[in-house]
């Protein structure tokens, strides 16, 4: 029984020696593998760097997987790409980056001057595709110029100047960006016409915003060169302003006033604007308006003030003069008159004038009184009130007006139109009225 037991013993002592000698040759191992594992990391961060050629002074060294670099660098860009770098490498559990940038001017300036060096060489290569594009763009381009140059095409087209002008510039515009796709296509670089057009439409958008009221103006000056609200010569208001029209140009409306000072209103305005033409018809009436004494016979006056008018040898018949009672003032009764004339050989000013200077003659022959609005002020020691003076009391004389019509010809108005024709007549300014134009 004893020898049972200490045979037990040497065969667990036995067991015990086995499993100590092959723990220790395991850890042997372990460390010899953990050593290699080591120096393949470094091998192979050495190998990378080796082959960028931007780390030479960089120094590498690996224990149990933690890399630890040390050294010097161009730039700080190239110090944190160490990181990303070693980062992608099997088995590194942890990256110490000590690295720096150098110091060194003329470490620091070599790939600046290494990446001149290759550009130049690259455009060097590139330079003779490139003038060959030049040399295709330009031929379009002055092909385009040459066909925007034909008048007689462009001219049957388009209903005006104006509009020749454009299809002209559209036409020249087309030809530079068929020339600059071309050339971009022997230089196979249509890829950079993608970035063009974006940066253009961008560009387009905010110049778009900052000349709203140009691009108005220039489309208001289009739609009215294509139908024109007036003609040379013609009165019109315009927002307020009366006058003879000049000219229209892609900018603004010229009218000259019956002072002879030039007005010159936007086109954009003029589109949006109520317009009046007086010039329209040949017909145009006046009107005036005449005080009489509220005691007088109205129908009797007023009869007479219109048989005065329509007597007139430069009033119409057709359409013919008429007159009614107005309003009930204080200084009397009012009677309206209005009377028509061919603007084209009578004066509206003259007219109406006239008409007006033998209306008062012809009612004052009649014996009805005209009002008196004098206004006196009487003082007696104290402010009396202002009273009207009454025609009982202050009878009128009889008038001494001439019976005879004076001549109402429109000689003046012939002479705005002479010096606006002479205006006109300045080869050197741009105008798109035109008579056989579409009229509103």
């Amino acid at each position: 029984m004893q020898f049972l037991k200490v045979l037990c013993f040497l065969i667990l002592l036995l067991f015990a020696s086995t499993a100590s000698a092959q723990g220790t040759l395991t850890g042997s191992i372990s460390a010899e593998q953990s050593d290699q594992l080591d120096a393949n990391i470094a091998t192979r961060i050495r190998e990378i760097l080796n082959e960028l050629g931007n780390y030479d002074d960089v120094t590498v060294a690996v224990s149990d997987g933690v890399v630890t670099l040390r050294g010097t660098t161009n730039s700080l860009v190239e110090v944190q790409g160490l990181d990303t770098l070693v980062t992608r490498i099997e088995g590194v559990v942890a990256i110490k980056n000590d690295v720096t940038e150098t110091t060194d001017l003329r470490r620091r300036l070599d790939p600046a001057l290494e990446r001149f060096t290759a550009r130049v060489e690259q455009l060097l290569v590139q330079l003779p595709l490139a003038l060959i594009a030049l040399a295709v763009f330009l031929v379009v381009v002055w092909i385009g110029v040459w066909v925007g140059k034909w008048r007689e095409p462009w001219d049957r087209l388009a209903p005006n100047a104006f509009i020749a002008d454009l299809f002209r510039t559209s036409v020249r515009i087309a030809f530079v960006i068929a020339g600059i796709v071309i050339a971009l296509d022997i230089m196979n670089a249509t890829a950079l016409l993608s970035t063009i057009l974006g940066a253009a439409g961008l560009i387009g958008l905010a110049i778009g915003f900052a000349v709203r009221d140009t691009v108005e103006n220039f489309i208001a000056s289009v739609m009215l060169s294509i139908r024109q609200p007036f003609r040379p010569n013609d009165v019109v208001e315009i927002d307020g302003d009366q006058g003879k029209v000049i000219r229209l140009t892609s900018r603004a409306t010229i009218l000259l006033s019956f002072d002879g000072n030039h007005i010159r209103i936007p086109n954009a305005t003029v589109f949006k604007s109520r317009i009046i033409n007086f010039s329209q018809n040949r017909e145009r009436r006046f009107t005036f308006t005449i005080g009489i004494d509220s005691a007088a016979d109205l129908g009797t006056t007023r009869d007479l003030a219109l048989d005065t008018v329509q007597a007139l040898p430069f009033v119409l018949d057709e359409p013919a003069a008429n007159a009614w009672v107005g309003d009930i003032t204080d200084a009397g009764i009012e009677i309206v008159v209005a009377g028509w004339i061919d603007q084209t050989e009578t004066s509206m000013t003259l007219a109406r004038g006239e008409a007006l200077r033998l209306t008062k003659r012809a009612i004052e022959a009649s014996g009805v009184v005209l009002p008196n609005t004098t206004y006196t002020l009487q003082m007696d020691g104290a402010v009396a009130p202002l009273r009207r003076s009454s025609t009982e009391t202050s009878p009128q004389t009889p008038s001494n007006e001439s019976h005879e019509v004076a001549e109402v010809t429109a000689d003046e108005d012939d002479a705005l139109d002479r010096m606006i024709n002479a205006e006109r007549d300045d080869a050197q300014t741009e105008d798109f009225l035109r008579e056989d134009a579409a009229k509103e």
